[in-house]
């Protein structure tokens, strides 16, 4: 299968949700949500990719790095990519429904494990949609993630029992949901959550607990205060409220204020390997890819979507030679500089 011919299968497939633009940023499908697009103006979304691209890398080439080591540890489990699938739902009312919730939760967990990563699974307004991805988890030996919505006390900590179940890596919430037209329109109550209330959540599960949706310094601190094990600095893809400044733009402060206590993982507008080592250099231990990935499963099934992986990761390992990073562990500041338009 040509790359070629997955972007074509899902431009068909997806028709009326994604319209798989040549570069993905955001434009085209400003607020279709439900669908692939962003809230609103879309301006939260495309801040996303700009601010990627205000950071270039400084080509280096004397130097040994011939064979860079990819390979990251996280939550006790050894990784060949820093790249793991984010958690993304409604396979019928955001991607054109031409795979059922329970074949694309199989596809992007199943195929995550085989070619060495993690893949997250969503909650959705449909109660059945966590329950896809705990069974693909099942499936996998329990080679997955489960995140939650930002649901009630209750309602949170009956999943991550479900999650234990299941034998998930860990779990987490994406509080970056609160806001979430898809859930309002199903009746489904989500919402902002307290210091006490994270704590709450922490201390429910013996499993790493994950909070996906920080953008401040004084959230960050205060995830770190109740006990979380990582966060990921996220504003829902752009998903959720317009005029947010993009990841990138926050991602360096959040790292300086709680790296050392926390794994710091990101999302949003990451578009290819060059985007991940930006990250990398920025302070992130990992990222997490939804769009491109989603079009791989469309377009390709679990081919396509591990095509998109060992693209993305080529891409990686290809910038990583021509800036002298030999590991992930390498890969630092120095490699970047910023420019402003």
């Amino acid at each position: 299968m040509e790359l070629n011919q997955i972007y074509n299968n899902a431009r068909e497939k997806m028709k009326g949700y994604c319209k798989v633009c040549p570069f993905c940023d955001g434009k085209a499908c400003r607020g279709e949500v439900p669908g692939m697009g962003g809230a609103g103006t879309g301006s939260a979304f495309q801040a996303n990719i700009e601010a990627w691209q205000r950071y270039k890398l400084e080509m280096r080439t004397i130097h040994q790095a011939q064979n860079p080591n990819t390979e990251l540890e996280l939550f006790g489990v050894k990784l060949t990519t820093p790249i793991l699938k984010a958690p993304v739902t409604g396979s019928s009312y955001n991607m054109g429904g031409s795979l059922s919730e329970e074949e694309y939760a199989d596809i992007v967990v199943q195929g995550s494990k085989e070619f060495g990563t993690i893949a997250m699974t969503g909650d959705g307004a449909d109660p059945t949609m966590y329950n896809s991805g705990l069974k693909a988890i099942k499936q996998a030996d329990g080679f997955g993630i489960a995140i939650i919505k930002p649901r009630s006390q209750k309602e949170i900590i009956k999943r991550i029992k479900e999650a234990e179940k299941a034998g998930a890596l860990a779990v987490g919430v994406d509080i970056d949901g609160a806001g979430l037209i898809t859930m309002a329109l199903k009746g489904q109550p989500v919402g902002p959550k307290s210091k006490e209330e994270i704590e709450e959540l922490v201390n429910s599960t013996d499993l790493p607990f994950i909070l996906k949706g920080i953008m401040t310094l004084d959230e960050a601190r205060i995830a770190a205060e109740a006990g979380v094990d990582a966060i990921v600095v996220s504003n829902h893809g752009g998903r959720v409220l317009d005029s947010t400044p993009g990841t990138a733009d926050v991602l360096a402060e959040i790292v300086s204020e709680v790296g050392e206590r926390i794994k710091i993982l990101v999302d949003g507008g990451i578009r290819s390997g060059v985007d991940v080592l930006k990250a990398l250099a920025l302070g992130a231990n990992g990222v997490l890819v939804a769009r491109p990935l989603i079009i791989g499963v469309f377009g390709g099934e679990k081919e396509g979507f591990k095509m998109i992986l060992d693209k993305m990761t080529t891409e990686l390992k290809k910038a990583m030679i021509l800036t002298g990073c030999e590991s992930l562990g390498a890969v630092k500041g120095n490699i970047l500089r910023k420019v402003n338009y």
